[in-house]
């Protein structure tokens, strides 16, 4: 008792002496809030006669912005406009090895090394046409950036292939697309792409970045692909020079297939023209609060460039002529590596972000002092933010906030996040720690990832802002699940010069997502909020997202695991907040019984089956075997599973008269059940 006593008044003299500093401090600075671009209160505009469709209150005279100006129209003059504006500074940079400082390429360097690759293309047979997809099968790296402003050049598409898609679906994408060329990183992508090169006829050639192993040389020969090294192709097209001929506005500049949720993957085709007005409409809501990306901003390469958002921002960053430091390509790493670059942009998923917050509060549990100090300083910093001031020269800051802040390197000014919602609680605690704006943002591929975003210096939470300034948002009508326009709720659709073209050779699919007017139907619901921002509360079809940003389609992994001899109904639940599955398992009233008591040694009445740990994990073993040879991914196995001993019935109100699982009543019964899966797992 006497010894925590003395430790809480030990913290009571430290806080005294930090209030009274602080106090100090406040009388002899007011620090200014952040430049407002909107009233707060009424952040965007109704259109007239669009049904109540939305605008931005940076659109002039209600017209949408649709390029950057500066004489931009595509990519290849987006970079080299970065170029100029940068006079030649560093663009891309890369560490040779763990122990060697950054190296880096400067905008010229790039400009010459992607003239090289397109001509190399060229020389290889491909053509310089808007119809000649070129494939990349690589981590974020200088490499991948070159490749893509080659391709840019020469007016061909980019078409990323990634992990997650799977074997299956990266032949099909080569099929698709007619790609005759992959670049690969590594030797272990040659060997996957040569282990289906019977399904990919048309394959011609591999660009390896990394040296070749005999092995992967042997099988391109029997298979009759020729193997290049990265390098080689650099070297063919320096010398078989040919002038660039670059795409037009309109042209597409990425096949980006998205990883889907049932079948196989969709191309999704992005624009010169809908890149740039997205970027474009970024800069117009960043620059009047006073985010200014220039040659001195520097960004950290991480996040897939296979995805648009990660894409998006290096087009941003590379058009005002910014820095880019890649990645080693081991997250393990990523830390080292922030410390080196100092980046003042940090684009993060709310995965890494509810990583990093767990990584402080934890730190903060050390002793009572740190406790006490942490919370007064996040209560001054919560007042600030509610100010409109947001900063990182405070006393709080210098006190309490200095190490985390240097984690990220020392200089961030801008975080943004996407791919999933970020948690109300975790946003507010980071906006506080980090002392710079953290901006929120909603899209998906088919918008160029991004259509809505949160403004600088709006301290609520639980939101993604407001319409960008290139495309109108509005909510329609879901009359199954009670939703109307008239009450502000409805699907989220997009209109604008970001909405993507189509589906690749898909037209059944593009009908599906764009209507006539050329609305993109999103399939999530949103709800506009009385201050004019939009809220997602829920999603149309039955698909979801985890916390790092991948797509479920839980019928698809019920059907997979249905299968299951012990297995009658089965139901998968995620949260969008979470990074795994958990589901609910109804055993075979008839089959179970039998083999609890011959494999397991237990009997019972399913009632008491069902509480048995034992019983528990023979199910969930038997359902992950199953799942691996019905080739599930990793994020679509469930890693924990309640056991329920009552079907799921019409009568019991957890199915529909046709026998569909109720989604939402599932949802609800089990709330208490999957709250505590959830528990353990984290």
């Amino acid at each position: 008792m006497g010894d925590e006593y003395m430790r809480l008044m030990g913290a009571g003299a430290v806080a005294i002496g930090a209030i009274t500093t602080a106090s100090a401090y406040y009388l002899t600075r007011s620090p200014p809030s952040v430049p407002m671009i909107c009233d707060l209160d009424n952040q965007s505009s109704i259109v007239p006669g669009k049904d109540r469709a939305r605008i931005s209150k940076l659109c002039k005279d209600g017209q949408l912005i649709t390029e950057p100006g500066d004489g931009v129209t595509t990519l290849y003059e987006a970079f080299k406009r970065g170029a100029r504006l940068s006079n030649n500074g560093p663009c891309y940079g890369w560490k040779p090895s763990p122990k060697e400082p950054y190296t880096w390429f400067s905008y010229n360097d790039v400009l010459v090394k992607a003239a090289n690759i397109g001509a190399g293309l060229l020389k290889k047979g491909l053509k310089a046409s808007n119809k000649t997809f070129v494939g990349i099968y690589s981590q974020n790296r200088v490499e991948y950036g070159i490749m893509e402003q080659g391709c840019y050049m020469y007016s061909m598409v980019l078409v990323p292939l990634y992990d997650t898609l799977g074997p299956d679906a990266c032949a099909f994408i080569i099929n698709q697309a007619d790609i005759e060329l992959v670049c690969c990183d590594k030797n272990v992508k040659v060997q996957n792409i040569l282990n289906r090169i019977k399904e990919t006829p048309q394959l011609k050639i591999i660009a390896l970045i990394e040296p070749p192993t005999p092995e992967n040389v042997t099988k391109a020969q029997e298979c009759g692909i020729e193997l290049i090294r990265f390098s080689d192709l650099d070297k063919l097209g320096e010398q078989n020079p040919v002038e660039p001929m670059p795409a037009k506005p309109d042209d597409l500049c990425v096949l980006c297939y998205t990883s889907g949720t049932t079948g196989l993957p969709k191309g999704t085709m992005l624009t010169h023209k809908g890149t740039l007005a997205t970027v474009a409409a970024t800069q117009k809501q960043l620059e009047p609060a006073g985010i200014k990306i220039t040659h001195e901003d520097v960004l950290i390469s991480y996040l897939p460039l296979a995805h648009s958002y990660e894409r998006l921002l290096e087009c941003y960053l590379t058009m005002s002529g910014a820095r880019i430091g890649f990645f080693q390509g081991d997250v393990r790493m990523l830390m080292d590596d922030i410390k080196e670059l100092k980046p003042t942009l940090f684009p993060s998923v709310p995965r890494l972000l509810n990583r990093f917050y767990d990584k402080v509060v934890a730190g903060t549990q050390a002793s009572a002092v740190k406790q006490f100090m942490f919370k007064m300083a996040m209560s001054s910093k919560e007042s600030e933010l509610n100010r409109g001031i947001i900063r990182k020269d405070s006393v709080w800051d210098k006190m309490v906030f200095k190490k985390i802040q240097d984690g990220l390197g020392g200089r961030v000014k801008l975080i943004t996040t996407g791919s999933a919602p970020l948690s109300a609680k975790v946003l507010q605690f980071l906006r506080c720690c980090v002392g710079c704006p953290i901006l929120e943002g909603y899209g998906q591929t088919e918008s160029h990832a991004i259509c809505s975003l949160t403004v600088v210096g709006d301290a609520d939470v639980g939101h993604v802002g407001i319409p960008l300034a290139c495309n109108y948002l509005k909510v329609a009508d879901v009359p199954d699940m009670n939703y109307f326009a008239k009450d502000d709720k409805g699907e989220v659709c997009v209109k604008g010069a970001n909405v993507f073209v189509g589906y690749y050779k898909d037209p059944e699919k593009t009908k599906e997502a764009l209507d006539d007017e050329g609305w993109l139907h999103t399939g999530d619901i949103g709800e506009w909020l009385p201050n004019g921002t939009l809220k997602i509360i829920d999603r149309k079809k039955h698909i979801f997202k985890l916390a790092q940003g991948e797509y479920i389609a839980p019928e698809k992994i019920e059907n997979v695991y249905v299968r299951s001899t012990l297995v009658a109904q089965m139901f998968v639940h995620g949260d969008s907040l979470k990074s795994s599955l958990v589901g609910v398992v109804v055993p075979d009233p008839e089959t179970f019984p039998q083999f609890a008591k011959t494999k397991l040694g237990v009997t019972g009445t399913l009632e008491e089956l069902a509480k048995n740990p034992k019983i528990k994990k023979a199910i969930l073993d038997d359902m992950t075997d199953l799942g691996k040879k019905s080739g599930l991914h990793s994020f679509e196995q469930v890693k924990d599973i309640f056991v329920f001993p009552e079907l799921f019935s019409v009568e019991n109100g957890l199915l529909t008269p046709t026998f569909k699982a109720k989604r939402n009543e599932l949802k609800v019964f089990f709330k208490s059940e999957i709250e505590e899966m959830y528990s353990k797992l984290t």
